[in-house]
């Protein structure tokens, strides 16, 4: 016994024909695009302000400066020493001059912030925004 085989149709694909050539191009290359802005107050807030504690040692980093370091890691998806890695580039890129936190700070760190960082879908830019009052992430029209 023979068994007959059906011949399976490929689904029909749509096709889209593109007229405009530089433009869509362009908006190709936007989508790599970053830019990032930080506040003269958020750079003098990085580090940690003295405190009176007599007991093990100081913290070097503002908790803006780990939060910025985490958030940032969780919106790219690094793990922390990529994370420090990364921000040590922006910096550099910006002319910064501030120490970035080390992984094993950043992990340290972590245990004791709770950062609230809703996921959603966006289909717009995504500004990462970095002054004073911390760290925030705003979409397109907000």
């Amino acid at each position: 016994m023979s068994a007959k085989r059906s011949r399976v149709h490929p689904p029909y694909k749509t096709k889209y024909r593109v007229t405009n050539w530089a433009t869509y191009n362009q908006a190709l290359v936007d989508r790599g695009s970053l830019g990032l802005w930080i506040s003269p107050e958020a750079i003098s807030s990085w580090n940690a302000k003295p405190s009176d504690r007599r007991r093990g040692g100081q913290s070097k980093y503002s908790n803006l400066a780990i939060e910025t370091a985490l958030t940032l890691g969780l919106v790219y998806h690094l793990p922390l020493r990529q994370t420090e890695g990364f921000i040590t580039s922006i910096f550099k890129l910006m002319s910064i001059n501030l120490d970035i936190p080390d992984h094993t700070t950043l992990s340290r760190r972590s245990k004791t912030l709770k950062i609230k960082l809703k996921a959603k879908l966006q289909l717009g830019p995504i500004d990462l925004i970095i002054d004073s009052t911390g760290l925030s992430v705003v979409g397109e029209g907000q």
